[in-house]
């Protein structure tokens, strides 16, 4: 089985990546989707694809309609859904993303820094794992996909 892994929020660092390198070092069964990282684009797809709009609402409503079509059709096809929150931005996307994964029974997976964690403690009560690092995320998926705790596992299974 090849696991789908949803990597949702801050996009101004390489944290995908760095989970996405673990995961392939780790020769996880994983693939990997996202919202549209490049910032300009999401914001501006429903005035580039349907016409502009005079009114800023309206530019912001339009795109996040259209973004809203990925991100949900994405969410719904993940097996678990990673969401990390970064130090510099107020990350409303993020929050949602989280809280709709949980309304559909997602195993969520919470990224962020100590700092965040009293403004994120519902997002936090609502995850099965809260990591600092993306490390951990590579590592907590390790355990989940292949039942693997090094230094644990290995002497268990020689034992058998």
């Amino acid at each position: 089985m090849t696991w789908t892994i949803y990597l949702s929020g801050e996009i101004h660092s390489d944290w995908r990546e760095q989970i996405e390198a673990g995961a392939k070092q780790a020769g996880l069964p994983v693939s990997f989707s996202a919202p549209v990282t490049h910032h300009e684009a999401s914001d501006d797809v429903g005035v580039a694809i349907l016409g502009s709009e005079p009114d800023k609402f309206w530019h912001d409503h339009k795109g996040a309609q259209i973004n809203a079509i990925r991100t949900r059709t994405l969410l719904d096809k993940a097996d678990i859904v990673v969401v990390r929150f970064g130090e510099k931005y107020k990350q409303w996307n993020a929050a949602f993303d989280a809280g709709y994964a949980a309304a559909l029974g997602k195993p969520l997976i919470i990224l962020h820094q100590d700092e965040h964690a009293h403004a994120l403690k519902e997002v936090d009560a609502a995850a099965l794992a809260v990591a600092k690092t993306p490390d951990q995320v590579v590592a907590i998926l390790r355990y989940v996909i292949n039942g693997a705790l090094p230094g644990y596992t290995e002497a268990a299974g020689n034992a058998r």
